[in-house]
């Protein structure tokens, strides 16, 4: 099983072993695997690492490739992960009434397809990834996404990962960009339990703030610890019913874009 938090590793093995070789000098995958296995020591061996350095590997593979089909399209691609109820949809849904640039969306959940329907009923491409018990989107769901995006009419790709602090900040999934969100109702301790997911941040939205009057939330804390860990990571606050804050989010992507071309 995963390393992570449970989701089916097993899958992975059976259906891209044959044709894996681990890379021993890739140093993100082998830091990643590591990574995995601090959080599980029980599953410390060498077979384990191993079977995990595979996986990633292969992934990492299937991730530049991702990359160069977005670059390609001189797309910009954006990574959404977050706990689930954080706000990644409704975030969407707001930049969808606002934004200038056009944009799709590439949707991870394990069931249903509502995410994805609430992004096209307001007229944007989206695409449903459902992966069943898997807790995290990696670089070969997200390549099937790809061709059902069009992409010669959009800037920007959004990925809405499975709704997870854990899993998917250890797979790279072909983004340019991560964005994690924490909001305000799940409390101020998220940053410090899951350090490796905001690591990985270029930018992080604290959420939800219009409810910071009734919960017990330490903002200077969370944005202190983000920088403790993460000493050049961006941090925006950001409340859906107020479009100025949705605006900063898409001035700083614009920023992103204008840096690219």
């Amino acid at each position: 099983m995963c390393a992570d938090c449970g989701c089916s590793i097993t899958d992975h093995v059976h259906e891209h072993d044959e044709e894996t070789h681990s890379h021993g000098n890739d140093s993100h995958t082998h830091q990643a695997a590591h990574e995995t296995l601090r959080h599980n020591p029980q599953l410390n061996d060498k077979k384990t690492i191993a079977v995990i350095t595979k996986i990633l590997d292969k992934n990492n593979q299937e991730a530049g490739h991702n990359r160069a089909h977005f670059d390609s399209h001189h797309v910009l691609s954006i990574n959404l992960m977050s706990s689930p109820g954080s706000g990644k949809t409704a975030l969407l849904e707001c930049m969808a009434d606002l934004a200038k640039f056009r944009f799709g969306v590439i949707e991870g959940d394990l069931e249903t397809s509502r995410d994805a329907d609430r992004i096209k009923a307001k007229g944007i491409p989206a695409y449903q990834i459902q992966t069943g018990s898997a807790c995290h989107l990696d670089a070969f769901m997200v390549h099937k996404g790809l061709h059902a995006m069009p992409m010669d009419e959009i800037d920007v790709c959004f990925i809405e990962n499975v709704g997870n602090l854990v899993c998917p900040a250890s797979y790279d999934v072909g983004s340019h960009l991560n964005i994690v969100l924490v909001s305000i109702p799940e409390g101020s301790d998220k940053i410090e339990k899951y350090p490796v997911m905001f690591r990985q941040a270029d930018l992080i939205l604290i959420t939800k703030t219009d409810l910071l009057e009734y919960f017990d939330y330490d903002v200077a804390h969370e944005k202190a610890e983000a920088r403790r860990l993460k000493p050049n990571v961006d941090i925006l606050e950001v409340n859906v019913k107020d479009d100025a804050s949705i605006q900063r989010v898409i001035e700083w992507i614009e920023f992103k874009r204008g840096m690219r071309n």
